[in-house]
């Protein structure tokens, strides 16, 4: 897939909020600071599409880009971030569980994971989750420039022995990273197969 197009749609505080067409989404999450933004960034070729922010947990709305008129781009708020009040993290995860399991035009979940890190406990519990609702979803590991091949490699496996304890292959998952344009092909070329199935 060639993207050819990238424009800013609109935030929603709500999923009533969202836009009110046949378009599908394809939908971005991850704990806040895993680099979604740069990732979004890197897969439009487009650095000023999605904000990054100096400080984790600043997108707090649903935004929605289209893509060359054809599917939206959706980029989610970060769940997990310490330094966010209780308040707050309370209204993160409603938003997010209401446009995950109650908004009809998404089509696919790409849940975003440090490539770095050991699986975190709150990844898991959001994958479980999704699990449990029959939510279709992918992994993308990012920042891959930070770790050698083998490295990369361990890091996977690691993660499919802890999923494989709930689950019986790992799903679609995909290695990354934005400053190097790491799997930007890969991830297009499956979201590409996503929006030809119905």
């Amino acid at each position: 897939m060639q993207v050819t197009k990238a424009i800013f749609k609109c935030s929603s505080e709500r999923i009533s909020q969202v836009p009110k067409d046949n378009l599908r989404d394809i939908a971005f999450i991850g704990r806040s600071n895993v680099g979604k933004s740069s990732l979004i960034n890197m897969l439009t070729n487009h650095n000023g599409l999605a904000k990054v922010s100096a400080t984790p947990g600043k997108t707090r709305l649903i935004n929605h880009f289209c893509i060359n008129n054809s599917w939206y781009l959706v980029d989610l708020p970060g769940y997990g971030y310490a330094r966010t009040s209780k308040q707050l993290r309370g209204s993160f995860s409603k938003i997010i569980t209401d446009y995950i399991f109650k908004c009809e035009k998404m089509h696919f979940l790409f849940v975003l994971v440090d490539i770095r890190l050991e699986p975190q406990k709150i990844d898991l519990e959001f994958i479980t989750l999704l699990g449990e609702h029959g939510i279709p979803f992918g992994l993308i590991f990012t920042k891959a420039d930070k770790l050698s091949k083998a490295q990369r490699e361990r890091s996977i496996a690691r993660y499919a022995e802890t999923l494989s304890e709930q689950w019986e292959e790992l799903p679609p998952h995909f290695v990354s990273s934005s400053e190097r344009g790491i799997g930007r092909d890969g991830i297009l070329k499956f979201i590409e197969k996503c929006l030809e199935s119905v």
